[in-house]
């Protein structure tokens, strides 16, 4: 029987010492594994064909690429320079960071470095004194159960996360500065639009007055004239107020007043913006920033599962000290005045009241919370992108519709012009297709906005060019 049992001591250790060896070491951890879940979306974005095999994904171009007016592009780096939103959002990174150092630190022992003395009368003719100096090494909990580790790796998910909503900022914002760009070139084109059909009423009411007093026109001639000069003042007065709206939201945008040379309209503003890509759903699991945030919440509230499920298991903790000792400052560092301490510690909860268990409930409800928002990320995104290309498909179309919607009514109005002018049409027919010449081109101008608008939107919803910036996951 000896014999036996002495075999395997010569031998390699047995599995299960091994086994203790690798858990006394390394710990373990007791947090779910990790598994992306299924995007809750179609294969493929509705009122298109489904690809036909396998795609590699579409990168998004950087913004530097899809802006292509030079303006345009100062204005975006002053915006990504100034604004105050993605200071914050930068200021969040930083402080997610020092909470994963405070995890990270949880792991190694804390050392001080402590000196005390005392003196005290033990009697009216004695009086004792106590002098020490020496290292004490605070209570450090040996993470065999991955408590900590659990901590640490919830705290480093935050830190991406924090990362990526910093680039959805950035996204947002480029996509802000460059559709609040487009209305001030919009406005500029409507206020244009407005002083000329102001000046032309004008001139029609100052022909239709002096026709009045020869007898020739009537009053009611006379009264769809001033109507028509004050609705253009009314549209004058409303463009200008809508100017100073969209340069106060710019300015906001930027942190600083914008240069008026910036702002200035360009002959073709809707050859500022490039045409992007589109590639499949799943690409938006990359390229989104939002998506990837979620996903890192999602990683942060599976790794405090870990955390809560270790609160069930022993607590160890370590604490020591090393120093010297003396009745006298004098003997402090002489022979024999030298010390240590250790005290191991476990602590194994026994009652708690179902505080543990409630701990590990709500962990797993924060995951199941952080699933659904992870699911909605998904989704929002997948409607967003849906919707603009469904504006992409039918935008392009309704400018060309209102294009010749806006010169037949123009043609319309030189005939009437004309007809008025030989005697065979009343001037009301000419106020009429003033009034048409007016709307039609003011709807045209504002499609031409929405179909720009919509690139930017189409951009923003695909991931909005950043991948270039993505944060280290590893």
């Amino acid at each position: 029987m000896r014999d036996s049992l002495s075999k395997p001591m010569t031998s390699r250790p047995a599995p299960v010492a091994a086994a203790l060896v690798a858990l006394l070491l390394g710990g373990c951890s007791l947090m779910p594994v990790y598994e992306r879940p299924a995007a809750p979306v179609a294969e493929h974005w509705p009122g298109l064909a489904a690809p036909q095999g396998a795609s590699a994904p579409v990168a998004m171009p950087p913004w530097q690429d899809f802006v292509r007016d030079e303006r345009l592009r100062a204005l975006i780096a002053q915006a990504l320079e100034h604004n105050r939103d993605l200071r914050v959002a930068v200021l969040a990174i930083e402080q997610a960071r020092a909470q994963h150092q405070i995890r990270a630190a949880d792991l190694t022992p804390t050392v001080n470095l402590g000196a005390t003395g005392s003196r005290q009368a033990t009697s009216q003719d004695s009086i004792s004194s106590a002098y020490t100096v020496g290292l004490t090494f605070a209570s450090w909990e040996i993470d065999f159960f991955g408590r900590i580790a659990s901590l640490k790796e919830a705290a480093l998910a935050q830190v991406l996360a924090s990362e990526e909503a910093r680039r959805a900022v950035q996204t947002s914002l480029v996509a802000a500065v460059a559709s609040t760009w487009l209305n001030l070139q919009t406005d500029e084109e409507l206020l244009a639009l407005t002083r000329s059909t102001l000046a032309t009423r004008e001139e029609s009411l100052r022909l239709v007055q002096m026709r009045y007093r020869q007898g020739v026109a009537s009053a009611l001639d006379l009264s769809q004239a001033e109507s028509l000069v004050a609705t253009a003042r009314v549209a004058l007065a409303q463009q200008e107020r809508q100017r100073a709206l969209d340069t106060n939201a710019l300015t906001l945008l930027l942190g600083k007043a914008p240069a008026l040379a910036l702002l200035e309209s360009t002959a073709s503003p809707h050859a500022a913006l490039a045409d992007i890509p589109v590639g499949l759903p799943s690409d938006l699991l990359v390229q989104r920033a939002d998506v990837r945030q979620a996903e890192h919440n999602l990683r942060a509230a599976n790794a405090n599962i870990g955390a809560a499920r270790a609160a069930f298991f022993p607590r160890i903790s370590l604490t020591a000290s090393a120093g010297t000792a003396s009745g006298a400052l004098s003997g402090l560092f002489k022979d024999g005045t030298w010390g240590w301490s250790l005290a191991p510690q476990a602590l194994l909860p026994i009652f708690d009241a179902g505080r543990n268990q409630a701990a590990l409930e709500s962990a797993q409800a924060a995951r199941s919370m952080a699933l659904a928002q992870y699911e909605k990320a998904i989704q929002t995104a997948f409607r967003e992108v849906a919707d603009a290309l469904a504006g992409r498909a039918t935008l392009a179309d309704q400018v060309s519709a209102q294009q010749a919607q806006a010169e037949a009514e123009a043609e319309r109005l030189r005939l009437a012009d004309l007809r008025y002018r030989n005697g065979v049409a009343s001037s009301l027919e000419v106020l009429d297709a003033q009034r048409s010449v007016f709307t039609a081109q003011q709807a045209l101008a504002q499609t031409r906005l929405a179909l720009r608008q919509n690139q930017v939107a189409l951009y923003k919803a695909l991931g909005g060019g950043w991948a270039d910036q993505a944060p280290e996951t590893d």
